[in-house]
């Protein structure tokens, strides 16, 4: 399957991803239920010497967790949703949870194993749910993070992963379906970031269905800006300059800004800023006029 087109909207949420905690993940290794031989009435009688029966399904192997790691490092909003559990399984389950934190940006593949592990543990936690459908998404099986997002969202009534269950049905090669799953989504209760994720995954969903024009217009909205820049915004001008161009027109401004909103952001102590904190890019300076009111030749 190709590649969707289009820019992809950031990892945000869960413990899976850099943010400020859970915005807001079922088993993929779940066993079923073995009943006992005669259990049940009309069940075939029992043999004196029964065949050995072998699953075939491959036993999960619990990724190792380093012993410096604890559940005290995890953010404490994460660590309050799984007081339900019993102390152990909430210690191990936060381990792993942080080793997701950890991993996700340097090796996504064994961060979704860590995912995994927590899910086998805890897979009625929504963070648990969101957290394996973010690894999902980034190792790029669109269709257990479909899943996982799918169920987080009902369990918690959260739109925050919705950029990416929209992106994982384009990964799966359904852009109509992609759109759809927006419809009727109030955006302006969303956060800032969650919005202008949104708006590129829907982009990229009209840029597959070959609606370039549609694609710019989904992009257009409040939050393009140059004079204030979120954590999302050089993504959201690079995707707007690179529809302009393929539109025939000019972007030359647009990667600027990018560049600008970049570099600013980059000063804020090293650190990516919260999803709705403001930083302000200075407008450009208006060019002096000449002397004696005449216009710059340039002009």
């Amino acid at each position: 399957m190709d590649k969707p087109r289009g820019q992809r909207p950031e990892r945000k949420g869960g413990s899976g991803a850099p943010s400020r905690g859970p915005k807001g993940k079922g088993s993929a290794y779940s066993k079923g239920r073995s009943g006992k031989p005669g259990g049940f009435k009309g069940s075939p009688p029992r043999r004196n010497h029964p065949e050995k029966q072998v699953d075939p399904r491959p036993k999960f192997d619990f990724p190792l967790i380093p012993e410096e790691v604890q559940a005290e490092d995890l953010h404490i909003s994460v660590r309050a949703q799984l007081k339900t559990l019993s102390d152990e399984n909430q210690e191990m389950v936060a381990r792993h949870l942080q080793m997701v934190s950890m991993l996700i940006e340097t090796d996504p593949e064994l961060a979704h194993r860590h995912a995994l592990a927590a899910s086998k543990k805890a897979g009625r936690i929504a963070v648990v749910r969101e957290t394996l459908g973010v690894t999902a998404y980034t190792t790029g099986d669109f269709a257990l993070a479909l899943r996982e997002l799918l169920t987080h969202r009902r369990i918690s009534g959260s739109n925050d992963q919705l950029p990416l269950i929209v992106d994982s049905e384009r990964g799966l090669g359904r852009p109509a379906r992609a759109i759809e799953a927006a419809s009727g989504v109030d955006r302006k209760k969303l956060e800032v970031g969650v919005r202008i994720n949104l708006a590129i995954a829907l982009s990229g969903a009209r840029l597959d269905l070959g609606q370039t024009q549609a694609a710019l217009q989904e992009l257009e909205i409040k939050e393009l800006s140059p004079n204030t820049v979120f954590e999302q915004s050089p993504l959201l001008f690079r995707s707007y300059a690179e529809l302009l161009r393929e539109l025939g027109k000019d972007a030359g401004e647009w990667d600027r800004w990018a560049d600008l909103a970049e570099k600013a952001l980059a000063e804020v102590d090293g650190e990516v800023v919260d999803l709705v904190e403001e930083l302000n890019i200075p407008e450009r300076k208006p060019q002096r006029k000449p002397a004696g009111g005449r216009r710059d030749a340039a002009r």
